[in-house]
C-alpha cells in the first residue's frame, strides 16, 4: 500500500498494461514513486499495481519504466507533502477545494507576516487622522441593500431583487451569497421571527448548514454533518435551515429551494420534533406531517398542505416503496449515527432517496471506528472517497499503523499527514462544537464517578461465576455473542445478584447452580439492598436527597430488570416516581416527560429512564440530579443519557453521578469507555481508532479479573499518589520525553492494536496503555476517598 513507501521521488504518471499494439494508449492515471532503486506504481485510487527494482536511483519527467505486466511514464513531479497527505487520491473537486483553501490560508499568513508592526497603540493613534469630522454625513449599511419585502413595500413598483426580510435590520441573519448561481442574486435572510432566538453559535450553525446544502463548500455533494454535542440546539438550527429553504431562494425570481422536506428520527423523537416546530414557528407557518399509526401517506404525497414529513427509521423502511416517486428537496436524519452501517436497511432506504441535499445530526459522530465514519460521510456526500476500500487503504490503515508503539518513522509521518488531511477535508462539511459553549447560558454541571465497594456476597458470586464450567466455556468460545453473555451475567451481579434469579437467558442462575445457592443463602441473612454496593449507596443517597432538598432525580439503566429493582427500592422508601422504558406507549411518552418536569418533589421525586429507549432527544429539566446506575460499552449511549438534564430551561446546578462497582467488570467497561471517547474526540481532528467490542484471549482474562484489595482499580492505573483529599499527583514526562513513572510490561501490543491484527480483520481494544494517556480524562477530576 501507499504507506509502505519511504522517502523518495514522486510523479504523477500514465500507465498501461504492456502491449505489442502499434498505436498504444494509456489505461489510466497513477502515482510513480522511486525510493532508492525500488519503483512503485499506484493507480488513481492509491492501490499498488506494480513494483520493480530498477538499475537507476533517479528519475525525470518523461521517463518510462516497466513494472511487471505494466509500464508507466513519469509525468509531473510531486512533493513528498502532496503524496503523504493523500489528497491526490481523493475526489478531484474536493482536492481542488482544499488547494484553494490552502492558497487562501497561505495568502492570509503572508499578509500577516508582512504587515507593519507598531510599538504601541498610542503611536498609531498619535499619527492617525479621522477621514471625516464627527458632524460629517455617514452612510448607513441600509443604503446599499435593495428594499425588502414586507407589508410596507409590498406594493412597490421596484422590479429588482427584493429580499424577503430586511438584511439591514438589527441582528439580521444574512446568509452567504452563491458565487456561481445562474441569474440575479438576492439576499437570503433568516426569518427574524426565528433568528431573534438564535444564540451566536446557532447562527453560525444555520449559516454552515446553508452553505453545505447549497453547494458553496467547493466539494462534490450538498451534504452536511452537524455533530455538535448534546444540548447545543441542533433541532433549532435545523428548523432554521428548513424554514429558510421552504420560503427563499438566492436566485431572484426562482421558487423556494425546497418544497418538501423529510426529517427521519427515532420514533421516540417524532412528537418532540413536532412540538419544536410549533414552539419556534407557531401553528400557522408550516404544516408538519407526522407518520404514525393513523397517518395516511397519501395526505402528504398527493396533497399540497404539508411541507415537512416526520418519520421514524423503521417506518421509512416499511413505506419506502410508497415514497419512491416523492421528490424531497432536503433529507434530515436525526441521531444520524444510526446509518453508520452501509448494510443497514434503513440506511439503504435513505440512500435510495434522490435528493442530494442531506443533513445528518448526531452528538456522537464517532462511536467505534473510521469505517462507520466513512458510511456517514458517503451518505451525505457520495463519492468523496470513491469507495470504502480506497478510503481504508489511503486513510484508515495508514492512521492505524502510525498509532502502533513500534511504528516506523515513515509510518508515523504518513499517518500524521493522512490524519491532518482527513480532518481538513471533513471540516468543510462537518461542524463540531462542544458543550463548553453552554457555560454562559446554563447553570454549572458537576460530574462524579462513584466507586461502590462490592459486598462480600457480590464478590463470592462473581468468583463462583468465573470458576464455573459454563462461564469458562463462554469465555473460551470463538463466538463473540458468548463473550457478551458472560459479560452480561457479571454486569448483573454488579447491579444486584438478584438479577440473576430473574434472568431468562444464559445469565440465569439455572446455568450456575452454585450461584443460586449463594444468593438464596444470602437472602435469608441480609436485606435485598445489602447484596449490592450500588444499592446500599443509592438507598442512602435517595433518602438524604429527598429529606434535605426539594430537588428531583433521574435514575438511568440499560436493563429493564434493573429498572424494576430500582422501582421496588423507590416504592419501599415511599418515594413517588414516573417511568419511561421500551414498553411505554409512544403516545404517552411525552406526556410522562411533561408531567415530571412540571411536578414538584412531593408529586414526582424520581424518573426511571431506560438508556436505550429514552436516552436521546428528551428533556428532563425538572430534575437537577441524575444517576447512571450501569455503564454501556458504547460511551455515546451513556453520554446521551447523562445529557438529559443539562439542557435549555434548566434552572438549577446539575449533578451527575456514574456508579461503578469497584474492581469488577464495571470498572473495566468504564476504562475502555474513556479510551474510546478520547480517541473518538481526537478523530474529529483527524486521528483514528478502530476498536470494537471484540477482544483477544488475554484481554478477556483481564476483563474477567476481579480486583479485591483496592478502593479503586482505575485510580491504581493512574498511578496517582494523591491522598484522596482532592489533589491529583501524577508524575509527568521528564524533559527528554521519557516517562518518570515505572510502568508494567506492555502486553499484546501495548497501548494500540497491531497492524497484523488490523490487516487480519481483528479490531481489538488494548490490554493496557500508559495510564496518563489512556485515562487522561480522569486527570480533570479531583480524587476523593471518603
Amino acid at each position: 500500500a501507499a504507506g509502505d513507501s519511504e522517502k523518495g521521488v514522486y510523479f504523477t504518471a500514465l500507465w498501461r498494461k504492456v502491449t505489442l499494439k502499434k498505436h498504444k494508449t494509456w489505461d489510466g492515471d497513477g502515482i510513480l514513486i522511486l525510493n532508492g532503486n525500488l519503483c512503485t506504481l499506484h493507480d488513481s485510487s492509491g492501490k499498488v499495481i506494480g513494483r520493480t527494482r530498477c538499475k537507476f536511483t533517479t528519475m525525470s519527467a518523461g521517463e518510462t519504466v516497466r513494472l511487471g505486466n505494466y509500464e508507466a511514464e513519469a509525468d509531473t513531479p510531486l512533493s513528498e507533502k502532496e503524496f503523504l497527505s493523500g489528497r491526490i487520491f481523493i475526489n478531484p473537486e474536493a482536492a481542488h477545494a482544499l488547494n484553494a483553501q490552502d492558497a487562501h490560508n497561505d495568502k492570509a499568513e503572508l499578509i500577516k507576516t508582512l504587515a507593519p508592526k507598531f510599538s504601541t497603540s498610542a503611536s498609531i493613534s498619535a499619527g492617525f487622522k479621522a477621514p471625516y469630522a464627527k458632524n460629517d454625513t455617514k452612510f448607513s449599511a441600509a443604503t446599499f441593500y435593495a428594499k425588502y419585502n414586507n407589508s410596507n413595500n409590498s406594493n412597490s413598483n421596484n422590479t429588482g431583487p427584493i429580499p424577503r426580510y430586511d438584511p439591514a435590520a438589527p441582528n439580521a441573519l444574512v446568509l452567504p451569497r452563491p458565487s456561481n448561481a445562474q441569474g440575479e442574486i438576492v439576499d437570503v435572510v433568516v426569518d427574524p421571527y426565528l433568528s431573534k432566538f438564535l444564540r451566536p453559535h446557532q447562527r453560525d450553525g444555520v449559516r454552515f448548514l446553508y452553505e453545505c446544502v447549497m453547494g458553496m463548500k467547493g466539494i462534490p455533494g450538498n451534504g452536511a454533518l452537524l455533530a455538535d454535542e448534546m444540548g447545543l440546539g441542533k433541532t433549532l438550527m435545523t428548523i432554521g435551515l428548513v424554514w429558510t429553504l421552504l420560503k427563499q431562494n438566492p436566485v431572484w425570481g426562482q421558487p423556494p429551494v425546497a418544497k418538501k422536506v423529510m426529517i427521519v428520527c427515532p420514533v421516540t423523537l417524532i412528537a418532540n420534533w413536532k412540538r419544536e416546530f410549533r414552539k419556534w414557528l407557531g401553528r400557522e407557518r408550516v404544516a408538519v406531517f407526522a407518520v404514525d399509526g393513523k397517518a395516511k401517506l397519501r395526505d402528504f404525497t398527493m396533497g399540497k398542505v404539508y411541507q415537512v414529513m416526520l418519520i421514524g427509521y423503521e417506518k421509512l423502511r416499511l413505506v419506502q416503496s410508497e415514497l419512491k416517486d416523492v421528490t424531497f428537496d432536503l433529507v434530515v436524519c436525526d441521531e444520524g449515527h444510526r446509518i453508520k452501517s452501509a448494510n443497514n436497511k434503513s440506511a439503504q432506504a435513505l440512500r435510495s432517496m434522490k435528493t442530494p441535499r442531506r443533513v445528518l445530526l448526531t452528538g456522537t459522530p464517532i462511536q467505534n471506528d473510521l469505517g462507520e465514519f466513512f458510511s456517514m460521510i458517503d451518505f451525505i456526500n457520495p463519492g468523496l472517497f470513491d469507495n470504502y476500500n480506497a478510503f481504508k487503504r489511503e486513510f484508515e490503515l495508514p492512521i492505524m499503523r502510525s498509532r502502533q508503539p513500534d511504528a516506523r518513522k515513515q509510518d508515523i509521518e504518513l499517518g500524521k499527514a493522512r490524519s491532518e488531511e482527513l480532518s481538513k477535508l471533513t471540516k468543510t462539511f462537518v461542524l463540531r462544537r462542544t458543550a463548553d459553549i453552554l457555560a454562559k447560558y446554563l447553570p454549572p454541571k458537576h460530574e462524579f464517578v462513584v466507586f461502590c465497594k462490592p459486598t462480600r456476597s457480590q464478590l463470592q458470586i462473581c468468583k463462583e461465576l468465573l470458576e464455573s464450567k459454563v462461564m469458562k466455556s463462554l469465555i473460551k468460545s470463538d463466538d463473540m455473542s458468548n463473550h457478551l453473555r458472560a459479560i452480561t451475567a457479571l454486569k448483573k451481579v454488579c447491579n444486584s445478584p438478584k438479577l440473576l434469579l430473574n434472568a431468562t437467558d444464559v445469565s440465569s442462575c439455572s446455568y450456575f447452580p452454585s450461584c443460586l445457592l449463594l444468593i438464596n443463602n444470602q437472602g435469608r441473612h441480609h436485606s435485598k439492598t445489602a447484596r449490592s454496593g450500588k444499592l446500599i449507596f443509592l438507598e442512602s443517597f435517595l433518602q438524604q436527597l429527598h429529606d434535605e432538598t426539594d430537588e428531583k432525580i433521574v435514575l438511568v439503566s440499560s436493563f429493564t430488570q434493573t429498572l424494576d429493582l430500582l422501582q421496588g427500592l423507590l416504592a419501599g422508601l415511599a418515594l413517588p416516581f414516573l417511568r419511561l422504558d421500551g414498553s411505554t406507549p409512544m403516545k404517552k411518552r411525552q406526556e410522562i416527560v411533561d408531567t415530571f418536569n412540571a411536578a414538584d418533589q412531593a408529586r414526582s421525586f424520581a424518573f426511571l429512564l431506560s438508556a436505550k429507549s429514552g436516552g436521546a432527544g428528551i428533556n428532563l429539566i425538572g430534575a437537577s440530579r441524575l444517576i447512571l446506575f450501569d455503564t454501556d460499552w458504547n460511551p455515546s449511549v451513556d453520554l446521551q443519557a447523562m445529557a438529559r438534564i443539562h439542557r435549555d430551561g434548566q434552572k438549577r446546578p446539575v449533578y451527575i453521578y456514574r456508579l461503578l462497582t469497584t474492581g469488577c467488570i464495571d470498572e473495566k467497561i468504564f476504562q475502555r469507555q474513556l479510551t474510546k471517547k478520547g480517541l473518538a474526540d481526537n478523530l474529529m481532528d483527524g486521528k483514528a481508532d478502530s476498536s470494537e467490542n471484540s477482544f483477544t484471549m488475554s484481554e478477556l482474562r483481564d476483563i474477567f479479573t476481579i480486583y479485591e484489595d483496592t478502593p479503586c482499580h482505575t485510580h491504581d492505573l493512574l498511578e496517582c499518589n494523591c491522598d484522596g483529599t482532592g489533589g491529583v499527583h501524577i508524575k509527568q514526562e521528564s524533559a527528554d520525553g521519557e516517562s518518570g513513572v515505572e510502568t508494567e510490561d506492555e502486553e499484546e501490543g501495548g497501548g494500540w492494536i497491531s497492524a497484523t491484527q488490523m490487516l487480519q480483520g481483528q479490531s481489538v481494544l488494548p490490554k493496557r496503555m500508559q495510564a496518563k494517556n489512556r485515562l487522561k480524562a480522569l486527570l480533570e477530576f479531583t480524587h476523593i476517598n471518603p
